[in-house]
């Protein structure tokens, strides 16, 4: 059925005025929005915004963590007819200006002083941006700038208009149209300026629906909401489907409670890119390291008794009495109380995204009871595009096209998408649109992937990243750095690796270690360190690593394509690749060749056989201020493997 966010408002206000609609915890407290309430709010602040000039077609932006009244700002501007931008909010200030700038902003409504710090910051760059709105008002009371309002002055504003006009509000939500443009999410720009992805009101909530037919997804879901209201994952999970199912959404007070209040509302869909699971499991082993030997070895001996058939479980087959038994005695002893506390206890399905996960990663919480799976989508999609069915769940498919998605292959192997979630355009950019749509309505997505026997559409890595090896033995050998990266991170010690290899005659790769993982490991061997930097160079953190690549290489000798990729030299960067030093997207994406160019000294001695580098990088700190770090890093080889041939 043809509809807008703002009218689906309406339909739970009307049915169901007094269940709740989202959650806030503030100062320890769970406060609770109904749907009558939400839709109050709503109204204000579409009344307010009104009042102060904001048009039918207009850019709104809107930055902060998912916050009730942040969600109601978006759709009020909807309600309007305006556009909502969510952007990053950890972004610094510079980032803002030129999807700002592009959408030729009025108006921004943001969650705090930092955010204030930062638009104040951009408004000379900013021409147009004349309101700034906020919602916390805490460290702004001495600040006069104009146009700086505090939220609840503009709801005050909107409630006096609303009273004066009752019939406004209606009167521009029935104006609303179903083909008429949502909002607008800014892509994470790996090459150059980010592109605004235009959607429109079909293309979000078709593919909501898509998603919440497929999971039978009911109005008594709860979900937790702490990942990016910009990205659009957590936006089609958080707003899009929140408003088509009607379930609650919870915001959690800040990033360090998370853990608690997950465990506090024990959400039963929950949705998180890998690197969140492989942080869980971190921390989960490193409390077992630290715990006594008789739970040690329960819970060893449990979790292989899981390894070799929860998985199986969770897919429906049988696996005998006997296994049965000692599953459900695990499930007492170990599995229930471990995901009681990961706060997966009522988890009925579990998503992740936005970058492959590794097998023994998804095969450890399917194992324990947890249904989690895969699915296949990105911002110009919608999300949904694959997703995986109960009993089918694997971590070497992203699953079967949804409904209404159609998929086939390129000559050269790329995946083409049509569906009525794609995008409407790239704002101001028909030159980047019609190099992603065709004339026929295909999306090129630029991934490089195989249907397999069982209808399941396999990834490989991105068109642009497939390469090849260019001499010695391996010459002409398949080159594919997305996936040899994601397989070295499933290693609890590495947080991040960047590959290179293409045109070249062997893979090197530099790796970030997991400060929290491996400074664990260090001390419980009683390796002492003097931070990051001290703890990367340890000759015994690069034995540990080496252990780990070279794991890799015994596994990937065993694939007919990528057997010639093993990875052959390797260092430990000096520093966490961050985004503020530009060398990840606000996504946590790798920006492999900006990498490249900024450690090319470091890159030429994985080359060139060196065994050590000197390298001084610039970074920047939290505070806006720069400095740099300098050290000489290790160079050390790792073992690879005879790929051995299969015989038919």
């Amino acid at each position: 059925m043809s509809t807008t966010f703002p009218r689906l408002l309406a339909t739970h206000a009307a049915q169901r005025p007094d269940a709740s609609a989202m959650r806030e915890k503030e100062y320890g407290i769970w406060q609770s929005t109904n749907w009558s309430a939400m839709l109050d709010m709503v109204t204000n602040l579409a009344c307010g915004l009104s009042k102060a000039g904001l048009q039918r077609g207009e850019h709104i932006v809107v930055i902060g963590a998912n916050r009730p009244r942040l969600y109601a700002t978006m759709l009020a501007a909807q309600s309007l007819g305006a556009i909502p931008i969510p952007l990053y909010q950890d972004a610094v200030a510079s980032e803002y200006i030129f999807p700002m700038s592009n959408a030729e902003v009025r108006f921004c409504v943001v969650e705090n002083q930092e955010q204030v710090d930062k638009m104040l910051e951009v408004r000379d760059q900013c021409p147009h941006l004349s309101h700034i709105y906020y919602d916390d008002p805490k460290g702004l009371r001495k600040y006069f700038q104009p146009g700086l309002i505090s939220m609840e002055e503009l709801m005050s504003a909107g409630h006096a208009f609303a009273i004066q006009s009752p019939d406004f509000y209606q009167q521009q939500v029935e104006q609303g149209q179903a083909d008429d443009v949502a909002a607008m999410f800014f892509t994470s720009g790996t090459t150059g300026n980010p592109k605004g992805v235009v959607h429109t009101y079909h293309s979000l909530i078709n593919r909501a629906e898509a998603g919440a037919k497929f999971d039978h997804l009911t109005h008594n879901e709860e979900v937790l909401a702490y990942m990016p209201p910009a990205w659009i994952g957590q936006n089609i999970f958080s707003y899009a489907q929140w408003l088509v199912c009607g379930y609650v959404v919870n915001c959690p007070e800040s990033v360090s409670t998370v853990m608690i209040d997950l465990n506090e509302i024990g959400p039963t869909y929950y949705f998180a890119p890998p690197r969140v699971f492989e942080g869980l499991l971190t921390s989960v082993m490193i409390r077992m390291e630290d715990a006594g030997s008789l739970k040690r070895g329960l819970f060893h001996y449990f979790m292989d008794i899981a390894r070799q058939y929860g998985h199986a479980r969770m897919d429906g087959q049988s696996v005998g009495l006997l296994t049965s038994f000692l599953l459900a005695l695990g499930n007492l002893l170990i599995y229930g109380p471990l995901r009681n506390t990961l706060g997966f206890s009522r988890v009925r399905v579990a998503y992740t995204a936005g970058e492959a996960i590794g097998p023994d990663l998804f095969r450890f919480y399917r194992s324990i009871g947890i249904n989690l799976k895969q699915l296949y989508g990105s911002t110009e999609t919608a999300v949904f595009v694959c997703l995986q069915p109960d009993n089918q769940a694997r971590a070497d498919t992203v699953g079967i096209p949804c409904e209404g998605v159609e998929i086939k292959m390129t000559e050269n192997g790329e995946i083409l998408v049509k569906s009525s979630g794609l995008l409407k355009e790239y704002y101001k950019n028909p030159s980047a649109t019609a190099e992603v749509l065709t004339a026929d309505g295909w999306y090129r997505t630029s991934d490089a992937g195989f249907i397999d026997a069982q209808g399941h559409l396999k990834i490989i890595d991105r068109i642009k990243d497939v390469g090849r090896i260019k001499g010695g033995i391996n010459d002409g050998a398949m080159f594919a750095p997305k996936y040899i990266e994601n397989k070295l991170k499933f290693f609890p010690y590495i947080k991040e690796a960047v590959a290179y290899g293409d045109q070249r005659e062997k893979v090197c790769v530099m790796i970030n270690i997991d400060f929290e993982a491996v400074g664990n490991w260090a001390e419980r061997r009683n390796l002492s360190y003097a931070g990051y930097t001290d703890l990367a160079q340890k000759p015994e953190i690069y034995g540990l690593i080496k252990d780990c690549i070279e794991k890799v290489n015994a596994d990937l000798a065993q694939d007919d394509l990528l057997a010639g990729s093993q990875v052959n030299r390797f260092l430990v960067l000096h520093k966490e690749l961050d985004a503020d030093d530009g060398e990840l997207t606000r996504t946590n994406k790798v920006r492999r060749s900006f990498i490249a160019e900024k450690y090319k000294p470091l890159v030429n001695a994985l080359y060139e056989g060196l065994h050590e580098q000197f390298i001084e990088t610039l970074v920047k700190f939290e505070d806006g201020r720069t400095g740099s770090v300098s050290a000489t890093l290790n160079i050390s080889d790792a073992k690879t493997f005879v790929h051995m041939v299969k015989v038919a």
